[in-house]
């Protein structure tokens, strides 16, 4: 028999022996309040969606005072006659994906399309800096806040860190977006750490104390991968990962497979003399390896130039100069011969022409050279 219930009622009511027993509101209909054997007591509601009863709980008493679990029930029992499920929105919220869950989808799914110098890199951020943080949140439930939050404590340490992992994320979001997990991207509006493009280029004098280091350096395998680095502008990558089968020396060709190149295309690069003759020194006493550059085992690469470039920097007294600088300097002497930003972006393997802008101001010194040729020309006429 219903009855109204009050608080009074609900610190009288007593335990059953065993299970529980649910007293229901004559007020509002389907409101109770459920005790059990241990005197456990909780608000429920019972209502009717799809042609099926459920019984949903809304919360602990005294938790919940009677007043305030009678308007909760009111409030939720409108939301039934629109068609809105409590008891399934919260099956769906319990079922609903972790940071963690949505990370390994994200690495198992996705980052594999990546190099896998790239996955690992992509995998040690997340596995550092983002689930200890974030891990255990539900997928929906991730706000703007938490993502400004974690870029502040990481960008503490090391800022440029802090926003690469705010892109790794964005991108994260958005592949949420299409998996319907969520309908927005909370790294979207996240103000990121200022970044000062690098302009640090090795002079002529540099190259040259380089290039001595390299041929004169007796970790041969190493050094060598240097100086291919820097006769080619190749990504370090596409080095230590090269094999002889891409190379035609006699046509002077290096054809870098899709698999290798950063933007998945087959790349074909023609080789100067000198990095042909580099290559035929190589192949000459190259053990039985398919890699150029094999590692501690022939079957396998070089994976790791750290602690070799490292010790060539400081005795060729290199300040600030690292491997892939090598390739800005390749850059760097093309555009100071005069070739154009579309032959340089050919032989770098750009694709996008704003990616090989970047050198556009090295076009400076030549053209200011090339003007003093008419101002000296017009000065010898008399001209003034």
């Amino acid at each position: 028999m219903a009855v109204r219930i009050t608080d009074k009622l609900a610190r009288s009511l007593e335990s059953p022996e065993k299970g529980n027993r649910i007293t229901y509101d004559s007020e509002v209909r389907g409101f109770g309040l459920r005790v059990t054997a241990s005197g456990a007591k909780a608000f429920v509601v019972n209502y009717r969606v799809g042609g099926r009863e459920r019984r949903y709980t809304i919360g602990g008493y005294p938790d919940w005072s009677v007043v305030a679990a009678r308007e909760e029930v009111k409030r939720l029992k409108r939301q039934v006659s629109m068609g809105f499920d409590p008891m399934g929105q919260r099956h769906e919220d319990r079922a609903a994906p972790t940071m963690a869950d949505l990370c390994r989808r994200y690495l198992e799914d996705y980052a594999p399309r990546k190099a896998k110098r790239s996955q690992a890199d992509e995998k040690s951020m997340l596995d550092k800096l983002v689930l200890p943080t974030l891990g255990r949140i539900k997928v929906p439930e991730v706000t703007p806040e938490d993502i400004d939050q974690l870029h502040r404590e990481i960008s503490k340490k090391t800022p440029i860190r802090a926003n690469r992992v705010a892109q790794l994320l964005s991108r994260i979001f958005t592949l949420a977006i299409r998996w319907e997990l969520r309908s927005d991207n909370p790294v979207k509006g996240l103000e990121k750490n200022p970044e000062t493009r690098r302009t640090r280029y090795l002079s002529p004098e540099e190259l040259g104390r380089l290039m001595t280091m390299l041929r004169e350096h007796p970790n041969r395998r190493s050094a060598n991968a240097v100086q291919l680095l820097v006769l080619t502008g190749a990504r370090r990558g596409e080095v230590l990962n090269a094999t002889w089968d891409q190379f035609d020396l006699e046509e002077g060709l290096w054809i870098k497979p899709s698999s290798h190149t950063k933007q998945k295309k087959e790349h074909r690069v023609p080789l100067s003399s000198q990095a042909i003759e580099l290559l035929l020194s190589i192949k000459a006493e190259a053990p039985p390896s398919p890699f150029v550059f094999p590692g501690k085992s022939n079957d396998q690469p070089l994976t790791d130039l750290k602690n070799f470039w490292r010790g060539v920097c400081k005795k060729a007294e290199l300040q600030g100069i690292r491997i892939h600088d090598l390739r800005h300097a390749y850059a760097s002497l093309l555009v100071s011969s005069g070739l154009s930003l579309p032959v340089i972006g050919a032989l770098l393997g750009h694709t996008q022409p704003q990616t090989t802008a970047r050198y556009s101001h090295l076009f400076d010194e030549p053209l200011r050279e090339a003007t003093e040729i008419v101002g000296k020309a017009i000065s010898g006429n008399g001209v003034k």
